[in-house]
């Protein structure tokens, strides 16, 4: 029987190493997301390229085709990892792309073709390709904009506006600054709106230039524009700046929608009441001392637990309790701001390495982010999980 089992065992390995190449040793395919859906010019459309290989890869490199009639770009880094089908291991190969028609019609993409270096029997190489299948892909022209309009396909938008500081409660002759910011799901940074005119019949308004910025996803890019304006009002009341308007179209339910920033008082504050003469109180002990003496016992009491460890100001600041990361990360999940628990978990991940286990992390929070149905919701105890992961 244990004859039987070695036999089985070098045949299947020779096999394996064999110059002859089965259709089933590598398989290249190309999915492409929401297929059902036809897209509009400059929508993004969703490609994954997926391989399945039962045979040891020396040396691969992925040929894409001539993709003409579309501005494209690749979201991230081509993701290589083991799998089990049957009962037996496999390495799968994973590719992610968003592609953008720039035109009407029916655009045919060709086959990926995927260059192989693989080991035959006596253990040398061999060059192989394997290719996925062409296919087309049905595209309606974008519906038409009004002059002076933009068109802007998004999967997911949000729209922040935030002040330097209140700004109805300017000092006199102070001015404030108001930064919008837009983030939008499935568009390069060039296709975010331009920075519109910020308008106020009584007030002076001061453009700053414009910051872009975008991040890879699995889900699409990641887009930022902050617009940026310091506001000061002309007389000694206050001034209205008027609203900010524009037009979107939701891929995902198919709708068109407007996101409109409301109109904003920025004023001075009234007059200030005179500063009353100071009056001196007898001592008492308040609760300032107390807290000090409170501080003191805690810090004293960190040194001892800490006697006889080496450490550095850059190792304390990478506490739990005093790294800003890990507090930015905590208060997001606290806010139920899932975008901003995203941002803090890859600021995490760009500084202390991404390890299998906290890319997996991040991995399940965006499949949450990005879905459909997403209602906003934040994970619970994703931050725990995350710190905790390796």
């Amino acid at each position: 029987m244990r004859w039987l089992i070695a036999w089985l065992f070098w045949t299947s390995v020779a096999f394996a190493q064999s110059s002859t190449v089965l259709p089933t040793d590598a398989e290249l395919t190309v999915t492409v997301e929401n297929a059902e859906v036809t897209p509009y010019t400059q929508e993004m459309i969703l490609i994954t390229i997926e391989g399945v290989y039962r045979r040891h890869i020396t040396l691969e490199k992925l040929e894409q085709p001539d993709l003409s009639g579309f501005n494209w770009m690749q979201l991230g880094a081509d993701f290589w990892y083991d799998d089990t089908e049957a009962g037996k291991k496999v390495k799968k190969f994973k590719r992610r792309m968003a592609l953008y028609p720039d035109r009407a019609g029916e655009v045919e993409i060709g086959p990926f073709i995927h260059h192989l270096t693989l080991t035959d029997e006596g253990d040398d190489w061999f060059a192989h390709d394997i290719q996925s299948e062409p296919f087309t892909i049905k595209v309606e022209q974008a519906p038409a904009v009004p002059d002076g309009g933009w068109w802007f396909p998004v999967r997911r938008l949000e729209v922040g506006d935030n002040w330097s500081n209140s700004p109805d409660q300017l000092v006199e002759g102070e001015g404030v600054l108001r930064i919008i910011r837009v983030e939008a799901i499935g568009v390069g940074p060039d296709m975010i709106p331009p920075m519109p005119e910020l308008k106020s019949p009584s007030a002076m308004i001061f453009p700053h230039p414009e910051k872009r910025i975008v991040e890879l996803s699995p889900y699409g890019p990641v887009s930022v524009a902050f617009w940026r304006w310091t506001i000061r009002p002309t007389n000694t009341t206050s001034a209205i700046l008027e609203p900010i308007e524009f037009d979107y179209f939701d891929t995902v339910n198919r709708v068109p929608r407007k996101a409109v920033i409301s109109p904003q008082r920025v004023a001075y504050l009234e007059s200030e009441l005179d500063t009353p003469p100071v009056v001196a109180e007898p001592a008492r002990l308040g609760s300032l001392p107390v807290m000090a003496v409170f501080g003191v016992g805690a810090v004293l009491g960190l040194v001892v637990m800490l006697m006889g460890r080496r450490f550095s100001p850059d190792a304390i600041r990478r506490w739990p309790m005093f790294d800003p990361l890990v507090r930015d990360l905590k208060r997001a999940e606290r806010m139920g701001d899932g975008v901003a628990l995203r941002r803090a978990a890859k600021a995490l991940i760009r500084r202390d390495g991404a390890g299998r286990d906290r890319q997996a992390r991040l991995s399940e929070l965006d499949d949450l982010l990005f879905s459909e149905g997403y209602g906003g919701q934040v994970p619970e105890g994703f931050a725990r999980r995350f710190l905790s992961a390796a």
